[in-house]
């Protein structure tokens, strides 16, 4: 599970580990079975923090927008 430091970096980072880890192939199924859920973990934590960014920058466009159309 992802820590309170985890940041969008950092989860590309470690997702970029386990790739070149798997791609290697000299994982122990057992490990696989791990480095696999945690992959998973990162990708919904990257995909929630980019959906949170794009609600953000929509909502500050449309501010802008408004106090343009106010002028």
């Amino acid at each position: 599970m992802e820590t309170n430091e985890t940041t969008y970096s950092s989860a590309i980072r470690e997702l970029e580990e386990i790739v070149t880890e798997i791609e290697s192939g000299e994982v122990d199924v057992d490990v696989l079975t791990v480095k696999v859920k945690r992959a998973s973990e990162l990708i919904k934590f990257c995909k929630d923090n980019l959906k949170g960014t794009r609600k953000t920058v929509n909502k500050v466009l449309d501010d802008i927008k408004a106090t343009e159309d106010e002028a």
